[in-house]
């Protein structure tokens, strides 16, 4: 038996972040939209775009933020899924820690990265708490740690799990909520109205889909293991994307779209976030209170939510699984399954731009 120390290893969750105050508002939303994934514009004209978006929205989102106690819960809950995460891995043979790297506000990729030198990591893991990969969300992610990396001078054996969208504990766990807010929500109805499931996700332009990034088809298929595992044959469902934001053409169809498509069929709606994984404003106020108004303003006959996952022990377990089996591969660049899964259509998936990359054809 060994006597070498169990190696320390440092897993990197990242979030999107929101606002800790009213008055971070501001700030936050211009990290937001200042960003190259996020606004893609050319460079000179997005700095001065950005923060024009962000001060016209800034009344809104405050308003937002004020329902939720003027900030965002989702540090506190990420910060809650990380000591979960390490409880999990306790047994292991290895020390876990879990550090947290949000895009848009504290604590920032560089405080993550410091923090994960300070602590001496032997290894790191990047863990996005986004089930499907987008440029736009763990592509930016993974860019602004490694540019964190190189200003603080952090050189560790790293491995990145770019998507979890099929994988089997995520999509149990989340099977599990959804059925059990479906036979809640069964109850309080009336047998003769139909219940439909929206699964609700984030939108995109859908110019980015149309450069090729994989997000989308990755929604479906986390919608489809889903199903599989809820086992109801022939139950009613439907994706939509929510959260527009500019006024371009955006993937569809939108939730507000889904909602209005309930009302002429008569049916009920039970919506599952199925690509967020903690509560936020956009479940909590945009789901929550805005889409529950339409709902009631539509005459639906029934509007429940699925509640994230937050901390359910079974999505902590499956983040667990995701943890383990990373580590096992030889991989730098990992998804649930070891290799790619995107088809080739897709050239934004990390794959095919790391492959690119290594052949010298671009980045």
């Amino acid at each position: 038996m060994s006597d070498a120390p169990a190696p320390r290893v440092a897993i990197v969750l990242f979030n999107l972040g929101g606002p800790d105050s009213p008055a971070a508002v501001r700030p936050f939303l211009e990290n937001l939209f200042t960003d190259p994934a996020i606004l893609r514009v050319p460079g000179f004209i997005r700095p001065w775009l950005g923060r024009f978006i962000a001060a016209r929205r800034t009344k809104a989102a405050s308003e937002n933020y004020a329902i939720l106690g003027g900030r965002s819960p989702l540090l506190e809950l990420t910060q809650a899924q990380g000591a979960a995460l390490e409880a999990a891995l306790a047994g292991d043979e290895m020390e876990a820690r879990c550090f947290i790297a949000m895009r848009y506000w504290h604590p920032f990729a560089e405080e993550a990265a410091r923090q994960v030198k300070e602590w001496g990591a032997d290894e790191i893991l990047l863990l996005p708490l986004y089930p499907q990969y987008s440029t736009t969300t763990t592509g930016s992610s993974v860019e602004d740690w490694e540019a964190a990396c190189a200003r603080i001078g952090l050189l560790r054996p790293t491995r990145v799990l770019c998507c979890w969208h099929s994988d089997d504990g995520f999509a149990t766990a989340t099977a599990a909520l959804v059925r059990a807010a479906y036979e809640k929500a069964r109850a309080e109805l009336s047998p003769a109205v139909p219940l439909r499931i929206l699964f609700s996700a984030h939108g995109l332009p859908e110019s980015i889909v149309k450069r090729g990034d994989p997000y989308q088809w990755q929604v479906e298929r986390s919608v489809a293991a889903v199903m599989e595992r809820i086992g109801i044959e022939g139950l009613d469902h439907s994706i939509c994307y929510q959260s527009r934001v500019t006024p371009q053409k955006w993937i569809g169809p939108s939730t507000e779209a889904a909602l209005e498509q309930a009302a002429q069929d008569r049916t009920a709606v039970l919506v599952c976030p199925i690509a967020f994984v903690s509560e936020h404003s956009e479940t909590l106020v945009e789901l929550d209170v805005e889409y529950g108004e339409l709902a009631h303003k539509l005459g639906l006959p029934g509007y429940f939510r699925v509640p994230a996952q937050n901390s359910d022990a079974g999505f902590i377990a499956a983040l667990a699984g995701l943890v383990r089996r990373v580590r096992e591969s030889d991989r730098r660049l990992c998804s649930f399954a070891g290799g790619r899964q995107c088809p080739k259509a897709y050239g934004d998936c990390p794959h095919a731009r790391a492959r690119a990359l290594a052949a010298g054809v671009g980045a």
